[in-house]
């Protein structure tokens, strides 16, 4: 086989995965979409008390997050070297996992959501709504966990098409119980939080009989105990890819909180800015994932050249994605924010702030798809240190100076967030060529 239909395989094999990873993720973020502009016709209050605790969410999926990417790079790993059991026995792991993290998660989660409001200086006006529609979405983490860690044990075989129509059954779940719960029956923001808890339950369950019913991934009783040898191996991948995960969600939480203080409407704006801004982003993580997949099954078949082929292949690739990204982020970002908010302050200034940030896409790009390799390969402990200095010295400190000591507005708090993706992004590209060079 000549270089260049080696080189043309790959790509196939990266978009062939990518693709229904790239709808999975539009699809996950679309649960919190449809609570967005659906609750954002209700008023600038609505919209207020569900994005309040958007941040604090990705906190708390850190801990099944954590254990997805090392699951993931563990079993195709397992998978790429043809060890069959070894395939089963850690995703009997990953079932056992997924219980004790969303039960974790779910008891923290609940036990705070009365004070989590008040943390993030939100307007007294909507922090009962918030707290409230917290609570319920908290609920059924035991079955969020199972969607995202078994999930991920499905793509690590390669097959990311049935956490795709998974994910795409929740989310035309959502919308149906979005209209009847917040419109019909007038529950507003608890209507939102009721819908998307049954569309977790649901898309978790499915989950779980999705591997059950594969032939690779089928575990019994006995395959759910791992064993000193697969616990350390998982844990050696998890700690810092969770340490990562908190270091980065606790800044986003500390972001928002500042950004919350400055009032409704520019934190409505700030909000609303940053989910529109995700849908043009999920593109590189769907690359993301297909590369870690990818590369775990390199290392698996202990190909090195397949392995450095995928790198340089994803590199471009995301690149490319996120230049186009940019562009379109660009120039719909104004009609974007009207999809979420009938506010016209709302939607102007959060349109004013996606363009500033269009730019940057390339940057962000480039730094998810340099996780995606590290992650494939089971290296987490670069990442965490990268992420941390990058977000708490970076964002963070020049954010609180922004509000709280030179009294400037939103404009300079979204120039904070660019320059810790961009210099992330610089790190990580450093990181990985002193790494490949050794």
């Amino acid at each position: 086989m000549n270089e260049k239909t080696y080189r043309n395989n790959i790509i196939k094999s990266l978009i062939t995965l990518a693709i229904p990873t790239l709808i999975e993720h539009i699809l996950d973020t679309l649960m919190q979409y449809v609570d967005t502009a659906m609750v954002g016709k209700l008023g600038e209050d609505a919209t207020a008390a569900v994005s309040t605790t958007t941040t604090v969410s990705w906190l708390t999926s850190g801990l099944p997050w954590a254990f997805a990417m090392a699951f993931m790079a563990l079993i195709s790993r397992a998978h790429g070297a043809g060890q069959k059991d070894e395939v089963r026995k850690y995703t009997g792991f990953a079932f056992l996992t997924a219980i004790i993290a969303g039960g974790f998660t779910a008891l923290i989660s609940c036990g705070l959501s009365p004070y989590i409001p008040g943390w993030m200086k939100a307007d007294k006006s909507v922090r009962q709504a918030a707290s409230n529609y917290f609570f319920i979405i908290s609920l059924p983490y035991v079955f969020r966990s199972l969607n995202r860690i078994l999930g991920a044990s499905l793509r690590a075989i390669k097959d990311t098409k049935t956490p795709m129509r998974i994910n795409l059954a929740a989310n035309i779940l959502n919308v149906i119980l979005n209209s009847l719960f917040i419109y019909k029956l007038g529950y507003g923001v608890i209507g939102a939080a009721i819908a998307s808890s049954i569309s977790s339950v649901v898309a978790g369950l499915l989950m779980l009989v999705a591997v059950l019913k594969n032939s690779e991934l089928r575990f019994t009783n006995k395959d759910i105990k791992p064993g000193k040898i697969r616990l350390n191996k998982t844990m050696e991948i998890a700690l810092p890819a969770l340490a990562t995960g908190a270091a980065s969600c606790l800044g986003y939480v500390a972001f928002a909180r500042m950004v919350s203080g400055m009032g409704k409407t520019i934190f409505a704006a700030h909000s609303i800015a940053v989910a529109a801004e995700e849908l043009f982003y999920m593109p590189g993580y769907g690359l993301r994932t297909a590369t870690s997949a990818l590369i775990g099954h390199a290392l698996g078949e202990q190909d090195q050249k397949k392995m450095r082929q995928t790198e340089k292949v994803s590199i471009w690739i995301n690149i490319s994605i996120m230049v186009a990204g940019g562009i379109l982020l660009f120039i719909f970002a104004e009609p974007m924010m009207r999809i979420f908010t009938s506010s016209d302050r709302v939607a102007v200034l959060g349109a004013k702030m996606l363009r500033l940030v269009a730019f940057s896409e390339p940057f962000f790009g480039l730094m998810i798809v340099y996780e995606g390799i590290f992650y494939g390969k089971g290296q987490t402990k670069g990442i965490f240190v990268i992420e941390t200095f990058s977000m708490w010295a970076v964002r963070i400190f020049f954010t609180y100076m922004v509000v709280n000591v030179w009294k400037m507005g939103l404009t300079e708090v979204w120039y904070c967030m660019i320059a810790d993706n961009v210099f992330k992004a610089l790190a990580l590209m450093i990181y990985y060529n002193k790494c490949k060079n050794r």
